[in-house]
């Protein structure tokens, strides 16, 4: 049974609180809350407010051994931001932008890795795997799951085009494409861009997106990074 708890309008950037949202997923609870309780950041204390809570529910209200609970999935959505500026220099003005998330937490107490451990071993379950082996079309099924799996956790904003939550298994040297130095690349994969495959897509309305958050607004030409982008797919990819 999965057991949800949700935090809105965090006042923390998205980008924050995902670097302590991959350190607890799929840990068990005991071994999370230890990791937050001890982890300096802002983003530790609020996510350990959301799994206490998550806690509590499964608890009281679903009657749930608390011992057999692990973090089924920590996950965090941008909030609305709020537009403030600072007074510069020749009274000009510098804008502001504070950032809010909104944080999920959702505790299972089913298919955790603690079940998937003792099946192994036992003689009688490996017995009745057997005839599903000799099935053609059990085999089938993961070969075509394979071949999906460069997008595999990616999610789609219309503002920004295709991004990730988190690292993909195969991650592309973006420093590859001309004027993307190191810490470029490091900003492009902290807002979620990993893959040639995703600038190769992108839109007007996503070059307007990133040249808001990456700060480098006429550094490159933006239709170059996108051509080369295709041009280096193909090379890697053949597609």
């Amino acid at each position: 049974m999965d057991v949800t708890s949700t935090y809105k309008f965090a006042r923390i950037s998205a980008r924050k609180a995902r670097d302590v949202a991959r350190e607890i997923q799929g840990l068990p609870v005991s071994d999370a809350l230890d990791i937050l309780n001890f982890t300096p950041r802002k983003g530790a204390e609020l996510f350990s407010k959301t799994m206490k809570t998550a806690l509590a529910d499964a608890e009281n209200n679903f009657e749930l051994s608390v011992d057999g609970l692990f973090v089924k999935s920590a996950v965090v959505g941008e909030g609305p931001t709020f537009k403030r500026f600072k007074a510069r220099a020749r009274g000009s003005a510098a804008s502001i932008r504070k950032r809010t998330s909104h944080l999920t937490v959702v505790l299972s107490n089913e298919g955790g890795p603690e079940e998937k451990a003792p099946r192994a071993p036992k003689g009688a379950k490996v017995a009745k795997t057997a005839p599903v082996k000799e099935e053609a079309p059990a085999k089938a099924e993961p070969k075509a799951k394979k071949e999906k799996s460069p997008s595999e956790g990616a999610r789609v904003d219309e503002a920004r085009g295709m991004v990730y939550d988190s690292a993909p298994a195969e991650v592309d040297n973006l420093e590859a494409i001309s004027g993307v130095d190191a810490v470029l690349a490091e900003k492009l994969n902290s807002i979620g861009v990993y893959r040639f495959e995703q600038i190769a897509n992108w839109t007007e309305r996503n070059v307007q997106e990133f040249d808001e958050l990456l700060s480098f607004k006429g550094r490159i030409e933006r239709e170059e990074w996108v051509e080369q982008a295709k041009a280096l797919h193909e090379e890697k990819y053949g597609k």
